[in-house]
């Protein structure tokens, strides 16, 4: 699937890293809004792509239980969890919708998704690392 650009928050990632702050609870609470905002842009992009039959897939569409440590960064997958009630992975059913394949061109309604969630993801996470700041954090 499509990765978020952090080219927009480079500069924050930048600072955090000077700080030390790349990992803890602060990188931790941004991830967390991120996912919160990436999840909600997937689930308008499927339903705006026609992308609802039970319904099923839209509302799988989540993340893991926390972020994992790849390196010196946080990081958190989001897409669609689980499997349907006939036993097909939800991932694999975003995939070939986003792609397509013989039967259908792809909607490629995951990229759109991640181009729509850009500005809320970056306003949630320069208002927490503004918060920090001002607590006197780093």
């Amino acid at each position: 699937m499509a990765r978020f650009d952090t080219t927009g928050i480079q500069e924050i990632i930048s600072d955090m890293e000077r700080r030390g702050q790349d990992v803890g609870p602060v990188a931790e609470e941004m991830v967390n809004a991120a996912v919160e905002e990436i999840k909600l842009a997937w689930q308008a992009s499927a339903e705006e792509h026609g992308h609802r039959d039970t319904g099923a897939l839209i509302d799988s569409i989540g993340f893991g239980p926390g972020p994992v440590r790849a390196g010196n960064i946080l990081m958190r997958d989001v897409y669609p969890q689980g499997k349907d009630s006939k036993g097909v992975r939800n991932a694999e059913k975003a995939f070939i919708l986003h792609y397509g394949c013989k039967r259908f061109p792809g909607s490629y309604w995951v990229d759109d998704a991640d181009e729509k969630s850009a500005a809320p993801v970056q306003a949630r996470i320069e208002a927490i690392w503004d918060r920090f700041l001002a607590s006197g954090g780093g």
